[in-house]
């Protein structure tokens, strides 16, 4: 395991605008003066959350997927988000991790959101991933998921590394900001937790709040309101202490998660 550093973009979204919102990031992210090992996105980055499959779906060979391609190789690292994925007439809120080869794992988002047509309009994913980067361990995960500690728990020390990629809203930020540390905590593992923010076409506000929680809780990076983009390291020592000094995980219940 070495160390990791890691670029969260807290990026303001257009509307249903796929090509403004990549040539946005593909603007910002050439502000980048420094190497990164992976580059973190918020949910529906290229739309924002929309429920309009139909206009805002890419199928897997779309210019959605290219562009992460390209940006993984240009900076030679990975790169994370989510899209609306449609497949076999069905539609997924499709995580996408993109390694600069254009290999890639995919998760499909587990827990759709019943207070909009997420749950009646897309497909939920039955699958979890665990991926691997400079030795950690990383499942990641998407908004709503953050809710349920169950699908979270960290069985085994399965993960090192706990990530949620977000469109949360700001009427709820307060939940964000407990759950996230709780996660952390819980599961002895970094949590990041990457948010948008501005107003959608709802006119329903984000005001982002992205961050990073140590397993012991701490904060290492913390960003309410602004548009961010940002790199921050964090030490496999942090991690490895914490749990040789608190052996929780150990004691921690067996279960499985049956559909």
């Amino acid at each position: 395991m070495e160390t990791l550093k890691v670029t969260t973009f807290q990026a303001y979204l257009f509307w249903e605008n796929t090509e403004k919102n990549l040539d946005n990031l593909s603007l910002r992210l050439s502000s980048l003066r420094t190497s990164t090992d992976i580059i973190i996105l918020p949910e529906m980055f290229n739309t924002g959350y929309t429920m309009n499959v139909e206009k805002c779906s890419e199928e897997m060979n779309g210019i959605t997927m290219q562009w992460m391609h390209n940006h993984a190789k240009k900076y030679a690292c990975v790169v994370v988000g989510s899209l609306i994925i449609k497949e076999n007439s069905s539609y997924y809120n499709r995580l996408i991790w993109m390694h600069p080869d254009g290999t890639y794992k995919k998760y499909d988002k587990h827990h759709l959101f019943g207070l909009s047509k997420e749950k009646e309009l897309f497909t939920a994913g039955s699958e979890q991933i665990v991926v691997e980067l400079k030795g950690w361990k990383i499942r990641p995960l998407i908004c709503y998921d953050l809710r349920f500690p169950a699908w979270s728990r960290n069985l085994n020390r399965q993960y090192d590394i706990l990530l949620y990629i977000a469109s949360w809203p700001d009427s709820r930020i307060e939940h964000w900001q407990k759950l996230i540390p709780a996660r952390a905590i819980e599961n002895q593992a970094f949590v990041i937790g990457v948010n948008r923010v501005g107003y959608d076409g709802n006119e329903i506000y984000h005001s982002g709040g992205s961050m990073c929680i140590s397993p012991s809780g701490e904060v290492v990076y913390y960003k309410p309101e602004n548009e961010d983009l940002y790199t921050f390291t964090i030490y496999p020592k942090d991690l490895i202490e914490n749990r040789k000094e608190f052996p929780f995980l150990t004691d921690a219940d067996q279960f499985k998660i049956e559909e």
